[in-house]
Parts: C-alpha cells; sequence; structure tokens
C-alpha cells in the first residue's frame, strides 16, 4: 500500500515537472513532440499519436494527425487530416469528448460505434494493444486535440514485439487516466499559449511590416532600405557570434538579440514619419520653386535685354542711312548674343552647384562671381542674379541641406525613439528603441543627436551603422544622390574607420566575410 502511494506520488511529482516544462517551450513543434513524449514516460507507453482540432466552424472541423512516437518500431509517417467521426478512436473521443481506455483495441465490442484501424499494424508488424485516448481542452472547455497512448508497458525500457506483448503489455489503470487527463488539460493550455504566442509575434511581424512600408511610402526612392539594412545587420552580427579572436571574441548574441537587433534596424528610420515631406525628400539644394525663380529671373532678363535691343535698333534705322545702320546693327546683335552667352553659362553653373554631392565638394568662386554681378533692367532697377539665400544654398559642400534642414532630418532618430518607447517591448527585446536612437552616432564623437563615443555606443548599434552607412551609399539613385558602386563605397566606410568614426573590427568582418553582398546590386 505503502508503495502504491509513493509510486503514485512521484508520478503527481513528475506531473508537476512536466506542466513546468511545458509552459517553457515556446516552439510549437518542439512542444507537440514533448506533450507525447512526457504522456508516454509518465503512464510507460511505448507509442502513441497526438491529432489536432482544425478549423473554426463546427460543421468543417476536422482531425489532423500530426506526430507519432514508437519505442519499438521505426515508422514512418505523413499527417493527414480526416472528419471528426465516431467512427474512429481518436474521431470518438473528439466528437463525444470521453476518455477512451481500451484494454485491448483488436477485441473492441462489435456493438461499439467506433473502431481500430489495424493497417500501420499490418504495415510494420507491430502489435497494439492496450491504448488510452484523451481529449486535450483548452481553458473554455473546446477540445484542441486529441493524445492517444499504446501499449502500456511493466518495464519502461523493453521493446514490444510479437512475441511478447502479452506478458509485457499491461491495460492502463484509472491513475493512468486521471494523470493523462490531467496532463492533457496542462498541454492544451500550453499548446494555446504558444498558438498565441506565434499569433502575436505574426501580427506584430505583420505591423512592423506595414510600419516600414508607411516610413518609405513618404519617400518611394528609399523603398527597401530599412529591410536591407536588416538583413546586413543580422548577417554582420552572426558573423560576430561566430568569432573567435579579437576585440569581439567574447561577444556572444541570443536569438532574440538577434531578433532585437533586427527590429531595431526594421525600425530604425520610422521618426522620418515626424520629418516635414518637403525637407524628406529634397533632391537637390534649391528647392524645385526656388529653381524656377531663379530660371524666370533670367529668363526675364533676356527678355528685357531682347526688348530694350529692338528698340534700339529702330532708333538706329530711324535715324541712321541704311549703311551706318548695317554696322551699328551688327555691332547690337554681338552684344546682345555675348549677354546672353554669358547668363546661360552663369545659369548653367548655377545647375552644377545645385547638385548635392556625398562628400565636401565644390569650388565657388564662380558661384560668387555670379552674385556679385547685377544687373540694369529697363525699368531702372537693377540687383543681384542670386539672392544671399540662394548663394548660401548654392554653397552647401556636402550633401543638399542647409543647418535648419539638416537639425530637421536629423530629429528623426528622437522621434523614432519616442515612438519605440511607447511600444510595451517584452524584456527580451526591451533595447530596440536604444539601439535604433544611436544608429547616427560616431565612435570619436562627432554623431547625432548625443554625440556619444565609443564606450557608449553598444555593438548592436555599431553593427546597424556600418549596414545603414552601405546601404544609403550603393542604394539605386535618389533624386538627391547617384548609387556609388560597392567598391567606392566601401572605399567611403573605410575612411570613416580611419577618421575613428566607426569601428575598425566590425567593419573588417564586414568587409572579409562579403556581408555587404548580400544587399550589392547585380550590374
Amino acid at each position: 500500500m505503502k508503495q502504491e502511494r509513493d509510486a503514485h506520488f512521484h508520478r503527481l511529482k513528475e506531473l508537476n515537472k512536466i506542466g513546468i516544462a511545458l509552459s517553457t517551450q515556446k516552439d510549437p513543434v518542439k512542444l507537440l513532440n514533448m506533450i507525447l513524449s512526457k504522456s508516454r514516460e509518465i503512464t510507460s507507453a511505448d507509442a502513441g499519436s497526438l491529432y489536432l482540432v482544425e478549423g473554426d466552424d463546427e460543421s468543417r472541423k476536422r482531425l489532423r494527425f500530426k506526430i507519432s512516437q514508437n519505442d519499438s518500431v521505426a515508422m514512418n509517417y505523413e499527417e493527414f487530416s480526416m472528419p471528426i467521426s465516431k467512427a474512429s478512436i481518436a474521431g470518438y473521443v473528439a466528437a463525444t469528448g470521453e476518455t477512451l481506455n481500451i484494454p485491448d483495441v483488436y477485441r473492441i465490442d462489435p456493438d461499439q460505434e467506433y473502431k481500430f484501424n489495424r493497417q500501420i499494424d499490418a504495415s510494420t508488424g507491430y502489435r497494439s494493444t492496450s491504448m488510452l485516448s484523451a481529449p486535450m481542452r483548452n481553458h473554455q472547455g473546446d477540445i484542441i486535440g486529441i493524445i492517444q497512448l499504446i501499449n502500456r508497458k511493466k518495464d519502461f525500457e523493453a521493446k514490444v514485439t510479437t512475441g511478447n506483448y502479452l506478458y509485457l503489455v499491461q491495460s492502463f489503470d484509472q491513475n493512468d487516466v486521471e494523470l493523462i487527463n490531467s496532463l492533457a488539460s496542462q498541454a492544451a493550455v500550453a499548446l494555446e499559449n504558444s498558438t498565441l504566442i506565434k499569433s502575436i509575434e505574426r501580427l506584430f511581424e505583420g505591423f512592423v511590416t506595414a510600419s516600414v512600408t508607411a516610413i518609405e511610402s513618404r519617400d518611394p526612392t528609399t523603398s527597401g532600405h530599412s529591410f536591407r539594412v536588416s538583413d546586413l545587420t543580422v548577417a554582420l552580427a552572426e558573423i560576430v557570434d561566430r568569432v573567435e579572436s579579437g576585440k569581439f571574441r567574447d561577444v556572444r548574441f541570443a536569438a532574440d538579440e538577434i531578433k532585437e537587433m533586427r527590429y531595431a534596424a526594421l525600425l530604425h528610420d520610422f521618426g522620418k514619419v515626424g520629418v516635414r515631406e518637403n525637407v524628406l525628400v529634397k533632391a537637390k539644394k534649391l528647392y524645385p520653386l526656388q529653381m524656377d525663380i531663379i530660371r524666370n529671373r533670367f529668363a526675364y532678363l533676356k527678355k528685357a535685354w531682347e526688348a530694350e535691343y529692338y528698340k534700339s535698333k529702330l532708333a538706329l534705322f530711324l535715324t541712321m542711312g541704311q549703311e551706318d545702320f548695317a554696322t551699328q546693327s551688327v555691332e547690337l546683335d554681338l552684344v546682345l548674343k555675348n549677354k546672353i552667352n554669358a547668363l546661360d553659362d552663369y545659369l548653367s553653373s548655377i545647375d552644377a552647384s545645385n547638385e548635392p554631392t556625398v562628400l565636401p565638394d565644390g569650388n565657388f568662386e564662380r558661384l560668387l562671381k555670379i552674385a556679385a554681378s547685377t544687373e540694369l533692367i529697363p525699368d531702372g532697377s537693377s540687383g543681384p542674379l542670386l539672392t544671399p539665400e540662394e548663394v548660401q544654398l548654392l554653397s552647401i559642400r556636402k550633401g543638399n541641406l542647409n543647418d535648419r534642414e539638416r537639425i530637421e532630418i536629423q530629429s528623426h532618430v528622437t522621434h523614432t525613439f519616442l515612438f519605440l518607447s511607447k511600444i510595451p517591448w517584452t524584456s527580451e527585446l526591451k533595447r530596440v528603441p536604444r539601439i535604433a536612437y544611436s544608429h547616427h552616432e560616431k565612435l570619436n564623437g562627432t554623431g547625432y543627436p548625443n554625440r556619444l563615443k565609443a564606450d557608449d555606443i553598444p555593438p548592436q548599434t555599431r553593427i546597424m551603422t556600418i549596414s545603414d552607412i552601405y546601404d544609403a551609399l550603393t542604394a539605386s539613385d535618389r533624386p538627391y544622390k547617384r548609387a556609388v558602386p560597392s567598391e567606392r563605397a566601401l572605399d567611403i566606410i573605410s575612411h570613416e574607420v580611419k577618421t575613428g568614426q566607426l569601428d575598425a573590427d566590425l567593419f573588417q568582418m564586414f568587409v572579409e566575410a562579403k556581408v555587404y553582398k548580400l544587399t550589392t546590386p547585380k550590374p
């Protein structure tokens, strides 16, 4: 009697341990296998199968055979689905919610609605005898699956054969029924939690994808940038995780940390939704309207000169003889032609100065000469060919933004941080806002927004920064810049490494492992 109580107490302890193990397993496939294997262990079952109920509509629900385990014979099985019908043992349990404990499936009362299918036994040479089938109910009482256990053994380590099954295999007892019903309930909760977690992950993935699409729809020319940066970041992080020498030899990234970097990279530019669209998509140093004003100014000046030219020509014709008029008229033609050519040449220089550059560049002496020119028009007024504001914008040495616009663009990282900080991240993803916030910081403190230095910038952010810069340089042509060839982009990043802005070890891995080729456009 005491031995039975001790055995029962031991099984209850095991059941508790199993419940804890089930609650911590997140992978659905591993969870299903764990549910079946633990059910077999606690009942000493030689084999078993697990079915899941599919479908939301009661009239269309089906039973899907998911997994099978057998310690005595090797079995190749494939998933299949079948109607929930009382004709089969699993179908009967799914339809009625009853737990079936059958001493010998070959001796089922002919009056029973359910029957045992001997086909698998016939094909494998196995002999199924005792069977325990229990429903898995969720917290709402709905049946979501069936646990089916076969051949309870006296010795769990023994193999069942056609020669020993008569004395090795036992019927499942009442303790087994109670244990498996309890375990089935715990398994159902764990399975639903796992399914819910996966549903939440899919939902969040959809939210992230929608967010990235929303960002890039404001500037279609950057389409795909966030996804490419994410791919590069994850690839480089996986390289870092494997290195065995250098300063990153002790850095290891768990799966959740890789996921954390991936989300940070995908959402690193989300704050651009807070930047004015005209600044975000600004293509050149001058806005189109500003350039149109200059063109109209020059066109008006040409027309004014032409009007003055014809007026002067008419005056000559009326006051001079035909021969003198012809001579003077040629001189007037030449003066007008030279002035117009000079104006066209000025406009070409302005067009060239209006183009942004990737690196600090540009000789603006000619621009200053144009700005210093004033022209008198027929109404007696005069003014510069370029206003001080226009000269200031055209003299931008790198890129296409003035100081005010650059500050506005740079504010996107703060907007990103504030937005991401409002998301209730799980503990394993809590650093996503901070990683994304610092992706424009530089190791020497010249970055933004907080001018952090090396010790304050985590490896995750350093990895993403290199990936972000590379893709920004090599991405397909944008209105404000031409795509840079891969080799040239690596040279530019190498220069930033040498000046202490980027991590030299990470960049070396980026190049040597050819991570950059992951997103490099094919010629």
